[in-house]
Protein backbone atom coordinates (compact mmCIF):
# COMPACT_ATOMS: atom_id res chain seq x y z
CA UNK A 1 0.00 0.00 0.00
CA UNK A 2 1.07 4.08 -0.23
CA UNK A 3 1.37 6.13 2.55
CA UNK A 4 2.62 9.80 3.10
CA UNK A 5 4.89 8.13 5.80
CA UNK A 6 6.09 5.00 7.32
CA UNK A 7 7.55 4.86 10.59
CA UNK A 8 9.38 2.08 11.60
CA UNK A 9 9.98 1.26 15.11
CA UNK A 10 7.40 0.86 17.66
CA UNK A 11 8.65 2.34 20.44
CA UNK A 12 7.75 5.73 22.42
CA UNK A 13 9.60 7.95 19.95
CA UNK A 14 8.35 5.94 16.69
CA UNK A 15 4.81 5.42 18.30
CA UNK A 16 4.77 9.49 19.29
CA UNK A 17 5.80 10.49 15.76
CA UNK A 18 3.36 8.37 14.48
CA UNK A 19 0.44 9.80 16.34
CA UNK A 20 1.98 13.52 15.20
CA UNK A 21 1.59 13.03 11.95
CA UNK A 22 -1.92 11.36 11.86
CA UNK A 23 -2.98 14.40 14.05
CA UNK A 24 -1.94 16.40 11.07
CA UNK A 25 -3.79 14.15 8.60
CA UNK A 26 -1.59 13.15 6.72
CA UNK A 27 -1.47 8.74 5.66
CA UNK A 28 1.17 6.61 8.37
CA UNK A 29 1.79 3.32 8.37
CA UNK A 30 3.80 2.34 11.49
CA UNK A 31 6.08 -1.24 11.38
CA UNK A 32 7.01 -2.92 14.52
CA UNK A 33 8.64 -6.43 13.99
CA UNK A 34 7.63 -7.24 17.45
CA UNK A 35 3.81 -8.26 18.83
CA UNK A 36 3.79 -5.34 21.25
CA UNK A 37 4.69 -1.61 20.91
CA UNK A 38 6.23 0.32 23.81
CA UNK A 39 9.72 -0.76 23.01
CA UNK A 40 11.33 -0.94 27.12
CA UNK A 41 8.47 0.93 28.33
CA UNK A 42 7.40 -1.92 30.04
CA UNK A 43 4.96 -2.31 33.05
CA UNK A 44 3.99 -5.71 34.88
CA UNK A 45 1.32 -6.50 37.82
CA UNK A 46 3.25 -9.46 39.73
CA UNK A 47 0.63 -10.42 42.85
CA UNK A 48 0.03 -6.33 43.63
CA UNK A 49 3.09 -5.52 42.56
CA UNK A 50 4.29 -3.34 39.84
CA UNK A 51 7.46 -3.79 38.14
CA UNK A 52 9.24 -1.32 35.74
CA UNK A 53 11.21 -3.32 33.33
CA UNK A 54 12.80 0.22 31.53
CA UNK A 55 11.53 3.64 32.52
CA UNK A 56 10.08 4.48 35.75
CA UNK A 57 8.85 8.39 35.85
CA UNK A 58 8.69 11.12 33.73
CA UNK A 59 10.37 14.60 34.40
CA UNK A 60 7.06 17.16 34.18
CA UNK A 61 9.43 19.73 33.54
CA UNK A 62 9.51 18.61 29.60
CA UNK A 63 6.15 20.18 28.68
CA UNK A 64 5.74 17.93 25.51
CA UNK A 65 5.33 14.72 27.27
CA UNK A 66 2.66 16.11 29.54
CA UNK A 67 0.51 18.00 26.66
CA UNK A 68 0.89 14.61 24.77
CA UNK A 69 -0.46 12.52 27.40
CA UNK A 70 -3.22 14.82 28.50
CA UNK A 71 -4.38 14.59 24.77
CA UNK A 72 -4.40 11.12 25.37
CA UNK A 73 -6.77 11.52 28.46
CA UNK A 74 -4.33 10.56 30.93
CA UNK A 75 -4.07 12.86 33.73
CA UNK A 76 -6.57 10.89 35.48
CA UNK A 77 -4.29 8.38 35.52
CA UNK A 78 -1.50 10.33 36.46
CA UNK A 79 0.21 10.30 39.85
CA UNK A 80 3.28 12.48 41.38
CA UNK A 81 5.95 11.75 42.91
CA UNK A 82 5.48 10.60 47.11
CA UNK A 83 5.98 13.94 49.93
CA UNK A 84 7.50 11.58 51.66
CA UNK A 85 10.20 11.32 49.37
CA UNK A 86 12.75 13.68 50.71
CA UNK A 87 16.13 12.86 50.83
CA UNK A 88 18.42 11.35 47.89
CA UNK A 89 20.92 8.71 49.58
CA UNK A 90 24.85 8.36 48.31
CA UNK A 91 27.14 5.54 48.87
CA UNK A 92 30.45 6.70 50.58
CA UNK A 93 32.99 4.51 52.46
CA UNK A 94 30.62 1.05 51.88
CA UNK A 95 27.22 3.67 54.22
CA UNK A 96 24.48 5.39 52.82
CA UNK A 97 24.60 8.66 53.54
CA UNK A 98 21.02 10.98 53.58
CA UNK A 99 20.97 13.85 51.60
CA UNK A 100 18.33 16.41 51.82
CA UNK A 101 16.94 17.23 48.25
CA UNK A 102 18.01 20.59 48.18
CA UNK A 103 20.22 22.71 46.48
CA UNK A 104 22.31 23.10 49.33
CA UNK A 105 21.69 19.58 50.16
CA UNK A 106 25.23 18.38 49.60
CA UNK A 107 26.73 21.52 51.99
CA UNK A 108 24.91 20.24 54.56
CA UNK A 109 25.28 16.66 54.57
CA UNK A 110 28.45 14.93 55.79
CA UNK A 111 28.45 13.22 52.32
CA UNK A 112 31.66 15.17 50.89
CA UNK A 113 34.15 15.55 53.21
CA UNK A 114 34.86 19.53 54.58
CA UNK A 115 37.11 20.75 52.16
CA UNK A 116 35.12 19.26 49.13
CA UNK A 117 32.61 20.90 50.47
CA UNK A 118 34.20 24.17 50.34
CA UNK A 119 35.47 24.08 46.96
CA UNK A 120 31.86 23.27 45.67
CA UNK A 121 31.02 26.16 47.13
CA UNK A 122 33.43 28.14 45.66
CA UNK A 123 32.22 27.58 42.67
CA UNK A 124 30.67 30.81 42.07
CA UNK A 125 34.51 31.82 42.01
CA UNK A 126 35.24 29.62 39.14
CA UNK A 127 34.93 31.84 35.73
CA UNK A 128 32.95 30.37 32.58
CA UNK A 129 35.24 28.84 30.37
CA UNK A 130 35.63 30.66 27.07
CA UNK A 131 36.17 28.23 23.60
CA UNK A 132 38.12 25.58 23.87
CA UNK A 133 37.69 21.48 23.44
CA UNK A 134 34.86 19.66 24.08
CA UNK A 135 34.68 18.91 27.28
CA UNK A 136 33.82 15.22 29.25
CA UNK A 137 31.34 15.53 32.29
CA UNK A 138 33.76 14.68 34.44
CA UNK A 139 35.98 16.91 33.10
CA UNK A 140 33.15 19.99 33.77
CA UNK A 141 32.34 19.25 36.96
CA UNK A 142 35.85 18.92 38.17
CA UNK A 143 36.49 22.63 37.03
CA UNK A 144 33.13 24.29 38.61
CA UNK A 145 32.95 22.05 41.62
CA UNK A 146 36.48 19.98 42.25
CA UNK A 147 37.49 16.61 41.62
CA UNK A 148 36.40 15.40 45.38
CA UNK A 149 32.27 16.57 44.19
CA UNK A 150 32.57 15.22 40.53
CA UNK A 151 33.48 11.80 41.61
CA UNK A 152 31.14 11.37 44.37
CA UNK A 153 28.13 12.91 43.18
CA UNK A 154 28.41 12.84 39.32
CA UNK A 155 30.02 9.80 38.64
CA UNK A 156 26.86 7.86 40.52
CA UNK A 157 24.64 10.15 39.23
CA UNK A 158 25.81 9.45 35.78
CA UNK A 159 26.01 5.76 36.23
CA UNK A 160 21.93 5.36 37.43
CA UNK A 161 20.78 8.13 34.86
CA UNK A 162 22.48 6.80 31.59
CA UNK A 163 24.32 4.01 33.11
CA UNK A 164 27.81 5.51 31.49
CA UNK A 165 30.96 6.68 32.88
CA UNK A 166 31.35 10.53 33.45
CA UNK A 167 34.98 10.19 32.19
CA UNK A 168 33.63 9.30 28.43
CA UNK A 169 30.35 10.86 27.80
CA UNK A 170 30.17 13.95 26.12
CA UNK A 171 29.43 17.33 28.25
CA UNK A 172 27.51 19.00 25.37
CA UNK A 173 25.30 16.10 24.59
CA UNK A 174 24.70 14.97 28.15
CA UNK A 175 23.61 18.38 30.04
CA UNK A 176 23.79 21.22 27.32
CA UNK A 177 21.30 23.30 29.23
CA UNK A 178 24.17 23.81 32.11
CA UNK A 179 26.70 24.90 29.62
CA UNK A 180 24.10 27.45 28.78
CA UNK A 181 23.43 28.36 32.02
CA UNK A 182 27.57 28.55 32.79
CA UNK A 183 27.34 31.19 30.03
CA UNK A 184 23.94 32.65 30.60
CA UNK A 185 25.25 33.14 34.52
CA UNK A 186 28.86 32.64 34.79
CA UNK A 187 28.45 30.17 37.20
CA UNK A 188 25.98 26.86 37.53
CA UNK A 189 25.18 27.94 41.33
CA UNK A 190 23.94 31.23 40.35
CA UNK A 191 21.77 29.43 37.77
CA UNK A 192 20.03 27.55 40.43
CA UNK A 193 19.93 30.17 42.91
CA UNK A 194 18.07 32.58 40.35
CA UNK A 195 15.50 29.32 39.21
CA UNK A 196 14.96 28.96 42.97
CA UNK A 197 13.92 32.62 43.27
CA UNK A 198 11.71 32.62 40.31
CA UNK A 199 10.04 29.54 42.57
CA UNK A 200 11.43 26.87 40.39
CA UNK A 201 11.55 22.96 41.53
CA UNK A 202 14.38 21.06 41.59
CA UNK A 203 14.05 18.48 38.54
CA UNK A 204 14.14 15.30 41.37
CA UNK A 205 10.39 17.02 42.68
CA UNK A 206 8.69 16.85 39.82
CA UNK A 207 8.71 13.64 38.67
CA UNK A 208 5.51 11.65 38.10
CA UNK A 209 3.86 8.41 36.09
CA UNK A 210 0.66 6.65 35.98
CA UNK A 211 -1.52 4.44 37.76
CA UNK A 212 -0.06 1.52 35.83
CA UNK A 213 3.13 2.42 35.20
CA UNK A 214 5.18 3.75 32.46
CA UNK A 215 3.37 1.18 29.71
CA UNK A 216 0.61 3.77 30.29
CA UNK A 217 1.69 6.44 27.78
CA UNK A 218 2.61 3.63 24.71
CA UNK A 219 -0.41 1.94 25.30
CA UNK A 220 -3.01 4.51 25.15
CA UNK A 221 -0.65 5.73 22.02
CA UNK A 222 -1.05 2.38 20.58
CA UNK A 223 -5.35 2.26 20.60
CA UNK A 224 -5.44 6.01 19.59
CA UNK A 225 -3.14 5.22 16.40
CA UNK A 226 -5.03 1.96 15.51
CA UNK A 227 -4.53 0.19 12.49
CA UNK A 228 -2.25 2.51 11.63
CA UNK A 229 0.32 0.16 14.05
CA UNK A 230 1.69 -2.61 11.77
CA UNK A 231 2.96 -5.67 14.08
CA UNK A 232 5.37 -8.24 13.56
CA UNK A 233 6.77 -6.38 10.36
CA UNK A 234 10.48 -6.87 10.16
CA UNK A 235 11.90 -4.53 7.69
CA UNK A 236 14.67 -5.81 5.25
CA UNK A 237 15.61 -2.84 3.27
CA UNK A 238 14.23 0.53 2.02
CA UNK A 239 14.62 1.39 -1.18
CA UNK A 240 14.75 5.24 -2.96
CA UNK A 241 12.27 5.41 -5.54
CA UNK A 242 10.87 7.95 -8.11
CA UNK A 243 7.51 8.28 -5.81
CA UNK A 244 9.19 7.96 -2.57
CA UNK A 245 10.67 4.89 -1.11
CA UNK A 246 10.15 1.51 -1.38
CA UNK A 247 10.04 -0.43 2.30
CA UNK A 248 11.24 -4.32 2.22
CA UNK A 249 9.97 -6.63 4.76
CA UNK A 250 9.71 -10.08 5.33
CA UNK A 251 5.87 -10.45 3.60
CA UNK A 252 5.54 -7.88 0.97
CA UNK A 253 6.39 -4.14 0.44
CA UNK A 254 5.16 -1.00 1.83
CA UNK A 255 5.45 2.55 -0.55
CA UNK A 256 5.45 5.82 1.19
CA UNK A 257 6.50 9.27 0.43
CA UNK A 258 8.63 9.75 3.47
CA UNK A 259 10.22 7.51 5.94
CA UNK A 260 11.18 7.80 9.58
CA UNK A 261 13.58 5.95 11.38
CA UNK A 262 12.41 5.57 14.77
CA UNK A 263 14.66 2.22 15.59
CA UNK A 264 17.75 1.54 18.15
CA UNK A 265 21.13 2.81 16.80
CA UNK A 266 22.22 -0.41 15.15
CA UNK A 267 19.10 -1.21 13.42
CA UNK A 268 18.79 2.72 11.99
CA UNK A 269 22.52 1.52 11.09
CA UNK A 270 21.40 -1.46 8.91
CA UNK A 271 18.89 0.21 7.29
CA UNK A 272 20.81 3.13 6.90
CA UNK A 273 23.15 0.84 4.92
CA UNK A 274 23.08 1.63 1.05
CA UNK A 275 21.47 4.46 1.43
CA UNK A 276 23.49 6.58 3.28
CA UNK A 277 27.30 5.28 3.92
CA UNK A 278 28.06 8.30 6.35
CA UNK A 279 24.35 8.27 8.73
CA UNK A 280 25.04 4.48 8.71
CA UNK A 281 28.65 4.51 9.78
CA UNK A 282 27.63 7.62 12.51
CA UNK A 283 24.19 5.60 13.82
CA UNK A 284 26.83 2.49 14.10
CA UNK A 285 29.48 3.75 16.15
CA UNK A 286 26.60 4.46 19.04
CA UNK A 287 27.39 1.87 21.63
CA UNK A 288 24.67 1.04 23.78
CA UNK A 289 25.77 -1.68 26.54
CA UNK A 290 23.95 -4.45 28.27
CA UNK A 291 21.99 -3.75 31.31
CA UNK A 292 19.84 -5.52 33.56
CA UNK A 293 17.00 -4.49 35.88
CA UNK A 294 16.36 -7.05 39.40
CA UNK A 295 12.93 -5.77 40.47
CA UNK A 296 12.69 -7.38 44.67
CA UNK A 297 9.50 -7.13 47.14
CA UNK A 298 9.85 -7.58 50.72
CA UNK A 299 7.54 -7.68 53.79
CA UNK A 300 8.20 -3.83 54.89
CA UNK A 301 8.99 -5.28 58.53
CA UNK A 302 11.50 -7.43 56.52
CA UNK A 303 13.54 -3.82 55.87
CA UNK A 304 14.97 -1.55 58.51
CA UNK A 305 15.74 1.55 56.27
CA UNK A 306 13.47 4.71 56.20
CA UNK A 307 13.12 4.25 52.56
CA UNK A 308 12.53 8.20 52.59
CA UNK A 309 13.96 9.04 48.95
CA UNK A 310 14.28 7.81 45.34
CA UNK A 311 16.62 5.45 46.33
CA UNK A 312 20.51 5.25 45.96
CA UNK A 313 23.53 5.19 43.58
CA UNK A 314 27.18 4.39 44.84
CA UNK A 315 30.38 5.98 42.89
CA UNK A 316 32.52 3.66 40.70
CA UNK A 317 35.19 3.81 43.51
CA UNK A 318 32.75 2.06 45.43
CA UNK A 319 33.33 -1.28 43.59
CA UNK A 320 29.85 -2.78 44.57
CA UNK A 321 27.75 -4.60 41.65
CA UNK A 322 24.58 -2.13 41.92
CA UNK A 323 24.93 0.95 40.28
CA UNK A 324 22.13 1.98 42.44
CA UNK A 325 18.58 1.26 43.29
CA UNK A 326 15.47 2.65 43.27
CA UNK A 327 12.90 2.18 46.00
CA UNK A 328 9.85 2.01 43.57
CA UNK A 329 7.21 1.73 46.15
CA UNK A 330 8.31 5.08 47.82
CA UNK A 331 8.28 7.06 44.70
CA UNK A 332 4.56 6.40 43.69
CA UNK A 333 1.49 4.84 45.63
CA UNK A 334 0.35 1.30 43.93
CA UNK A 335 3.92 -0.32 43.78
CA UNK A 336 3.78 -2.63 46.29
CA UNK A 337 0.85 -4.19 48.22
CA UNK A 338 -0.08 -2.70 51.92
CA UNK A 339 2.51 -3.81 54.23
CA UNK A 340 5.02 -4.72 51.79
CA UNK A 341 8.11 -2.15 49.71
CA UNK A 342 9.04 -2.97 45.87
CA UNK A 343 12.60 -2.23 44.93
CA UNK A 344 14.22 -1.75 41.25
CA UNK A 345 17.92 -2.90 41.32
CA UNK A 346 20.33 -1.57 38.17
CA UNK A 347 23.31 -3.55 36.58
CA UNK A 348 25.44 -3.58 34.12
CA UNK A 349 25.69 -0.13 31.76
CA UNK A 350 29.20 1.16 30.65
CA UNK A 351 30.39 0.79 33.90
CA UNK A 352 30.24 -3.21 34.02
CA UNK A 353 28.19 -4.70 30.97
CA UNK A 354 29.66 -8.26 31.81
CA UNK A 355 27.12 -8.00 34.71
CA UNK A 356 24.53 -7.42 33.24
CA UNK A 357 24.83 -10.88 30.87
CA UNK A 358 24.78 -12.97 34.39
CA UNK A 359 22.43 -15.68 35.00
CA UNK A 360 18.91 -14.16 36.42
CA UNK A 361 19.67 -16.17 39.81
CA UNK A 362 23.01 -14.60 40.10
CA UNK A 363 21.75 -11.00 39.73
CA UNK A 364 18.69 -11.80 42.29
CA UNK A 365 21.64 -12.78 44.72
CA UNK A 366 23.95 -9.61 43.92
CA UNK A 367 20.87 -7.52 44.56
CA UNK A 368 19.87 -9.14 47.69
CA UNK A 369 23.24 -9.56 49.15
CA UNK A 370 23.72 -5.87 48.56
CA UNK A 371 20.27 -4.76 49.90
CA UNK A 372 21.02 -7.00 53.24
CA UNK A 373 24.29 -5.05 53.51
CA UNK A 374 23.08 -1.43 52.70
CA UNK A 375 19.45 -1.52 53.91
CA UNK A 376 19.23 -4.23 56.36
CA UNK A 377 16.66 -6.52 54.33
CA UNK A 378 15.89 -9.40 56.39
CA UNK A 379 14.67 -12.91 55.04
CA UNK A 380 13.93 -13.84 51.55
CA UNK A 381 11.87 -11.41 48.44
CA UNK A 382 7.98 -12.01 48.34
CA UNK A 383 8.72 -11.30 44.42
CA UNK A 384 11.71 -11.38 42.70
CA UNK A 385 12.51 -10.47 38.56
CA UNK A 386 14.94 -10.01 36.30
CA UNK A 387 15.30 -8.16 32.92
CA UNK A 388 17.89 -8.29 31.08
CA UNK A 389 18.61 -5.80 27.79
CA UNK A 390 21.19 -7.19 25.39
CA UNK A 391 21.46 -3.45 24.26
CA UNK A 392 21.01 -0.95 26.89
CA UNK A 393 21.08 2.92 26.98
CA UNK A 394 23.10 4.57 23.96
CA UNK A 395 25.71 6.62 25.47
CA UNK A 396 26.59 9.96 24.59
CA UNK A 397 30.65 9.78 24.33
CA UNK A 398 32.73 12.53 23.19
CA UNK A 399 31.88 13.34 19.94
CA UNK A 400 28.41 12.57 20.13
CA UNK A 401 27.35 15.76 18.71
CA UNK A 402 29.17 15.64 15.45
CA UNK A 403 27.70 12.00 14.84
CA UNK A 404 23.97 13.93 15.66
CA UNK A 405 25.21 16.44 12.81
CA UNK A 406 26.01 13.67 10.86
CA UNK A 407 22.42 11.76 11.21
CA UNK A 408 20.76 15.24 10.83
CA UNK A 409 22.29 15.89 8.01
CA UNK A 410 21.36 12.83 6.15
CA UNK A 411 18.29 13.98 5.98
CA UNK A 412 19.13 16.81 3.52
CA UNK A 413 21.27 14.02 1.89
CA UNK A 414 18.50 11.93 1.10
CA UNK A 415 15.19 13.78 1.13
CA UNK A 416 12.47 12.14 2.77
CA UNK A 417 13.95 10.21 5.01
CA UNK A 418 14.17 11.55 8.91
CA UNK A 419 15.63 10.10 11.81
CA UNK A 420 14.46 10.05 15.91
CA UNK A 421 14.83 7.92 18.83
CA UNK A 422 16.50 8.14 21.77
CA UNK A 423 19.99 7.65 20.69
CA UNK A 424 19.86 11.46 19.33
CA UNK A 425 19.47 14.37 21.83
CA UNK A 426 17.96 12.79 24.87
CA UNK A 427 17.39 9.26 26.69
CA UNK A 428 14.13 9.78 28.74
CA UNK A 429 10.87 8.94 27.65
CA UNK A 430 9.59 12.64 27.84
CA UNK A 431 12.63 13.59 25.68
CA UNK A 432 11.74 10.99 23.35
CA UNK A 433 8.29 12.74 22.92
CA UNK A 434 9.69 16.13 22.33
CA UNK A 435 12.15 14.47 20.05
CA UNK A 436 9.25 12.72 18.12
CA UNK A 437 6.98 16.33 18.03
CA UNK A 438 9.95 17.64 16.30
CA UNK A 439 10.60 15.09 14.19
CA UNK A 440 6.95 15.03 12.57
CA UNK A 441 7.15 18.91 12.89
CA UNK A 442 10.09 18.48 10.07
CA UNK A 443 8.12 15.61 8.62
CA UNK A 444 5.04 17.54 7.93
CA UNK A 445 7.24 21.00 6.81
CA UNK A 446 8.75 18.83 3.89
CA UNK A 447 5.48 17.14 3.08
CA UNK A 448 3.97 20.09 2.61
CA UNK A 449 6.66 22.21 0.63
CA UNK A 450 7.15 18.95 -1.56
CA UNK A 451 2.90 18.37 -2.49
CA UNK A 452 3.85 18.61 -6.11
CA UNK A 453 7.41 17.26 -6.46
CA UNK A 454 9.33 13.58 -6.00
CA UNK A 455 10.73 12.86 -2.89
CA UNK A 456 14.26 10.77 -3.17
CA UNK A 457 15.54 12.14 -6.65
CA UNK A 458 16.78 15.23 -5.42
CA UNK A 459 14.89 17.06 -8.06
CA UNK A 460 13.76 19.92 -5.31
CA UNK A 461 16.41 19.32 -2.59
CA UNK A 462 17.64 23.34 -2.18
CA UNK A 463 13.46 23.36 -1.22
CA UNK A 464 13.33 20.31 1.01
CA UNK A 465 16.63 22.00 2.93
CA UNK A 466 14.57 25.09 3.24
CA UNK A 467 11.80 23.04 5.20
CA UNK A 468 13.71 20.99 7.27
CA UNK A 469 15.33 24.14 8.49
CA UNK A 470 12.54 25.91 8.98
CA UNK A 471 10.80 23.16 10.72
CA UNK A 472 14.04 22.57 12.86
CA UNK A 473 13.93 25.83 14.35
CA UNK A 474 10.39 25.63 15.32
Amino acid sequence: MNYDVAVIGGGVSGLATAYALQQRGHRVALLERQVRTGGNAISERIGGFLMEHGPSSLNAAIPEAQALAQTLGLDKQRLELSPDVRYRYLLRDQRLHRIRAHPLGFATSDYLPPRARLRMLAEFLVPAKAGGPEESVAEFWSRRFGRQFAELVIDPLVGGLFAGAAAELSMPAVFPALLKMEQRYGSVSRAVLAKRRRGGRMPGRRLYSWRDGMQTLPDALRVALGETVKLGVAVRRIRPMASGYRIECGAGSVQARCVVLATQPHVAATLLDGLDADGAEAAASIDAPPLATVFLGYRREQVAHALDGLGYLAPSAEQRTLSGALFASSMFAGRAPDGHVAFSAYLGGARAPQLAQAPSEELITMARAEFRDLLSVRGDPVVARVRQWPRGLPQYRLGHDAKVANLRAAECRRPGLFLTGNYLTGLSVASCVTSATETAARVHAFLTDRAGDIPGTGTAPERSATAYAAASNG
